[in-house]
């Protein structure tokens, strides 16, 4: 019984947006010029930042794996803090940090010319802020269930650090990290407060699909409806193939 309310919870706001929503104008909404940029510009800085996620996430979580220093576990911390922050609390610090009078802001603008707030390299920062800690967890947890016994017989038999990590390391890790790049890439389509905040919404600039769904509930709700089930769609799809494809894997290891 429980169980049952506890899934139609769960289970009756999705179900009422698909029966909410205005079918008959789902093509017109989608292929508005504003829906279509919002559209266009989610996917590619999404994409951006599951890339950064990979390039700094993964030998990060290598060095929090395996290496052994003081404060390891305060670093752990601090590197899962955006998933549990609230999102506009993230957008606050990346301007305290980022912004034109920030810590680095202004050296950034000063010596360099880059100004990242309210640009488009501002909303790929926010994302990647808010998604490379799915990634480093994912990984991280599956380099410390790995055994490391090939990596050390590796490293008996000649090979470099750089050669054992991506020879041996990388491959057996695999799916955690295929796991981690699609939570991270979802979690940076579906973001909204921490790039509301440090990135604006500026449309064709920075306006993200969510931020065009909030837009939305104030002057048309219909389209608002129909984008909210686009992010749903891709979501459930993400996690479908999450644990229909990579999570097995990782339990059999």
């Amino acid at each position: 019984m429980l169980a049952s309310l506890g899934a139609a919870f769960l289970c009756l706001p999705i179900v009422a947006l698909v029966v909410e929503a205005p079918w008959s104008r789902f093509v017109d909404v989608l292929t508005s010029p504003a829906v279509r940029a919002a559209l266009v510009l989610s996917l590619g800085t999404s994409s951006i930042a599951a890339a950064f996620s990979v390039v700094l996430g993964v030998p990060l979580a290598w060095v929090l794996a395996r290496a052994d220093f003081v404060g390891r576990g305060l670093l752990r911390g601090v590197v899962a803090l955006p998933i549990v922050l609230p999102p506009v609390v993230g957008g606050v610090a990346l301007l305290a940090a980022l912004g034109r009078r920030g810590v680095l802001g202004g050296i950034l603008e000063s010596r360099f010319g880059v100004v990242l707030p309210f640009s488009t390299a501002g909303v790929v920062v926010a994302q990647t802020f808010v998604a490379m800690p799915f990634l480093v967890v994912t990984v991280e947890a599956a380099l410390r269930a790995h055994r490391s016994g090939d990596e050390d017989a590796a490293v008996v038999l000649g090979a470099s650090r750089w050669r054992t990590f991506r020879e041996v390391t990388l491959p057996s890790t695999a799916p955690a990290v295929m796991a981690g790049v699609v939570l991270a890439w979802a979690r940076a389509l579906g973001e909204f407060g921490a790039t509301v905040t440090f990135a604006g919404n500026l449309q064709g600039r920075t306006q993200t699909l969510p931020l065009a769904v909030y837009l939305g509930l104030e002057s048309d709700p219909g389209a608002a409806t129909v984008m909210s089930l686009v992010l749903v769609a891709v979501s459930l799809a993400v996690l479908v193939g999450l644990r229909s494809r990579w999570l097995p894997e990782l339990v059999r290891r």
